[in-house]
């Protein structure tokens, strides 16, 4: 059975490079949300249970997204993809629930790589 696959981003070259980047075989069901409170929707109806989120965004920010999801205690697996590389961005992210942090543009090793590491391949 697929799983449902949200890439939020408002950027569509970068949610293109990422839906571009999974590992091929990988059953997934993707939907496409281009800001947080789109995405953070998404979400609540079921259509986000593995998440690659990015963090720069206009309506709701990245971190504003993992805190609803933390806050509303929604089971969503989220691997946030930013270009903000800063270490407290990424103590940040982990400490409202991400489980990795990967850099844009995503390479895609490094994502097959993440995904393995946390079960999801």
């Amino acid at each position: 059975m697929a799983i449902p696959l949200l890439i939020c981003d408002d950027s569509m070259m970068a949610r293109k490079q990422v839906a571009r980047s999974l590992p091929e075989g990988l059953e997934v069901d993707i939907t496409f949300a281009t800001n947080g409170a789109e995405g953070l929707q998404a979400i609540r109806d079921g259509k986000g249970e593995m998440v690659f989120l990015d963090l720069t965004m206009p309506e709701m920010d990245g971190y504003q997204v993992l805190e609803a999801v933390k806050t509303e205690g929604l089971d969503a697996m989220i691997i946030v993809i930013s270009g903000d590389i800063q270490p407290t961005a990424h103590a940040r992210v982990t400490q409202l629930g991400a489980l990795d942090f990967i850099q844009k543009p995503v390479n895609p090793e490094k994502l097959a790589e993440t995904l393995r590491k946390f079960g999801l391949i």
